[in-house]
């Protein structure tokens, strides 16, 4: 018995766009920007948002892989 088998036309543009999420993270990792804060809790709040955009990037190129 042959089964149907597509290939899904989004699966490239979720894994660019998780790769993309997951370089932004990294780059912003790297650029620290916490470096000018004079506030603890904005220092908190980027590291916070780093770790999501890299969260959510991995997640959707493991989404999109699946």
């Amino acid at each position: 018995m042959e089964t149907i088998q597509f290939e899904d036309p989004l699966e490239s543009l979720g894994m660019l766009t998780g790769v993309l999420l997951v370089l932004i993270g990294l780059g912003t990792l790297v650029g620290q920007p916490w470096a000018t804060a004079d506030s603890t809790i904005a220092v908190v709040l980027q590291l916070v948002g780093v770790v999501v955009t890299v969260a959510l990037g991995a997640g959707l190129v493991w989404l999109s892989y699946e």
